[in-house]
């Protein structure tokens, strides 16, 4: 047997991931269902940071918080950092200078690489849980553009009051529909978008069903970290030449 390097607790779960305080049901998709993930993670639960808090009041307030959970996550093995609120770009600075791992705070952070990637004339656009939360503070820190596109589910029927609110139970339906209906407004007020951010993590469920409706690519927490993953545990390769036939 090969010599191993230690010095962790918790091997092969690489990523950390920051939760938010909450009791509203995770479907698969979501970030916080572990289920969600093709690779093994591990959580931390902040306590006292409520979705309300987060987005709606002040996330900075918590800072201490969450490196004081996201250093734990790294003291048990944990290779790089997550959250599962776009909202908390607001700390990604102080989190990231706390833990000498890589930290990936928000969803939002992918805007930047996606806009590289579109045709001259096209834009990235982003639907976020509440547009009224999200201000230029949270924007500057992601390197998001401050003229981005921004259309919020704060106006359907549902979506984000059960996530804000932390409602008990969700008719992921009616969810489902608010999300459909901020991406139809997203690219129908702004027709040279050519790309969605999802910026809150509890959209990944109807990321399909948006670039469905859409016809655009969808990029969301779960695109991000599943990149994230990839470098802090590459794949290994057998370097084996393999005749398919």
């Amino acid at each position: 047997m090969p010599i191993e390097r230690g010095g962790k607790t918790v091997f092969g779960a690489s990523v950390g991931i920051l939760m938010l305080e909450t009791q509203f049901p995770r479907v698969v998709g979501d970030m916080g269902n572990a289920y969600t993930w093709p690779f093994p993670v591990q959580y931390r639960v902040v306590r006292g940071a409520s979705p309300d808090i987060i987005v709606r009041k002040n996330a900075d307030a918590l800072s201490d918080h969450f490196i004081a959970a996201a250093q734990e996550l790294v003291a048990s093995g944990a290779d790089g950092i997550t959250t599962n609120c776009g909202f908390l770009s607001l700390i990604q600075d102080k989190v990231a200078a706390a833990c000498d791992v890589p930290v990936a705070t928000s969803s939002l952070m992918q805007v930047p690489w996606v806009q590289a990637l579109l045709p001259p004339g096209k834009r990235v656009g982003v639907l976020t849980i509440s547009k009224s939360s999200l201000t230029s503070k949270h924007l500057k820190a992601a390197n998001v553009p401050l003229d981005t596109p921004i259309v919020g589910t704060e106006n359907g029927s549902h979506f984000t009051d059960a996530i804000l609110d932390d409602h008990p139970s969700i008719d992921f339906d009616l969810c489902l529909q608010d999300n459909l209906d901020a991406a139809k407004q997203l690219t129908t007020q702004h027709d040279n978008v050519s790309a969605i951010v999802l910026e809150c993590t509890n959209m990944v469920p109807y990321a399909a069903e948006i670039r469905k409706l859409t016809g655009v690519p969808v990029y969301s927490i779960y695109t991000f970290i599943s990149w994230f993953q990839s470098g802090l545990l590459p794949r290994r390769f057998s370097m084996e030449v393999n005749d398919p036939l």
